[in-house]
């Protein structure tokens, strides 16, 4: 095969209709927008529109709030803390902090702090300071022998 040979796929690329280029081509005059009317004019955008009728969207009953001020945690699982320990990523004889988290790249950034929750294995004996775990995430690091402490979250700035 030579670069001149190459073709994509019969059928793979559809001709693209050109609107409005005579009578010949099929979409001639009107250019498939009918007669006059709205529809037929550009600058059109009539989404939920449903001709005067209420829309469906406020038929719909409106529920729930969300909390303007609301905290973001970045949330990590022990199986992955306890993969990074493996890699060689995370120093398990050291406090593992929360900026030691971000530096390894086991999270890209803090948010409002980082929470620990206890899906996966741990097996080595970590000291974890972070802003917030689970009391499965609690128990699981204990059972292993090592400690998590729960900080206050920091104010974001």
């Amino acid at each position: 095969m030579k670069l001149h040979e190459l073709r994509d796929n019969p059928g793979a690329t559809p001709k693209r209709t050109r609107v409005g280029r005579g009578p010949g081509s099929g979409k001639g005059k009107m250019g498939g927008r009918g007669i006059k009317g709205q529809k037929s004019r550009s600058g059109v955008a009539i989404n939920g529109y449903e001709g005067g009728q209420m829309p469906l969207y406020q038929r719909l009953p409106k529920r729930g709030f969300n909390k303007p001020n609301r905290k973001a945690f970045a949330v990590i699982n022990l199986g992955l803390i306890q993969k990074f320990v493996d890699a060689g990523k995370l120093d398990a004889k050291a406090a593992i902090t929360e900026d030691a988290l971000v530096a390894s790249g086991l999270v890209r950034r803090k948010l409002d702090g980082i929470r620990v929750l206890a899906k996966g294995e741990i097996s080595a004996k970590l000291n974890l300071e972070v802003t917030g775990a689970s009391k499965a995430a609690v128990e699981a690091v204990e059972k292993a022998g090592g400690s998590l402490t729960v900080t206050k979250a920091a104010a974001a700035e």
